[in-house]
């Protein structure tokens, strides 16, 4: 039976560790540098690939028929607990995009997932952040209500001139 120490299993894996991180090293380079660009521009980009500046019939496609569609809103009800408001401006794009989670399902997002950073917890509980985005030319809130069915709405609009 082999027997080994911890010294011993320790050092047998330093050049295997120190090789990992040879490896990982360029890796980790390029998502620090991916994570550097992106930082002017919030995790949430787009909402089921439909994003600012898209054109009315490009969103519908992706999306498909609105339950109450209109020439400067469309409502989607996805289900029970999810739904989502496109706005458009006179040129017929998305200037802005909402979408509404009932309940706390473990699928709807965290605030770190749509802003990047946590949000703020008020003393009702209810927890609530928007971040402007200005090189990216929008900005992007959080917000969750407290209570036994609480309600999750996020946000992005594009910056106003």
């Amino acid at each position: 039976m082999l027997r080994f120490s911890r010294r011993s299993l320790t050092l047998s894996l330093l050049p295997l560790l120190f090789a990992a991180l040879a490896f990982a090293a360029p890796n980790a380079r390029a998502q620090t540098a991916a994570a550097a660009a992106d930082k002017d521009g919030p995790p949430f980009r787009d909402y089921k690939g439909v994003h600012i500046g898209m054109t009315t019939d490009e969103a519908r496609k992706k999306l498909g028929n609105p339950a109450d569609k209109g020439d400067t809103q469309d409502f989607y009800s996805f289900n029970d607990k999810e739904s989502a408001q496109l706005y458009y401006d006179g040129d017929h794009k998305v200037f802005a995009i909402a979408v509404t989670y009932l309940g706390s399902d473990s699928a709807i997002p965290t605030p770190k997932s749509i802003l990047g950073s946590d949000a703020d917890r008020k003393d009702d509980g209810s927890v609530y952040k928007m971040i402007r985005f200005p090189k990216a030319g929008c900005w992007v809130s959080f917000l969750r209500t407290t209570g036994d069915s609480p309600m999750t709405i996020v946000t992005m609009q594009k910056l106003q001139p």
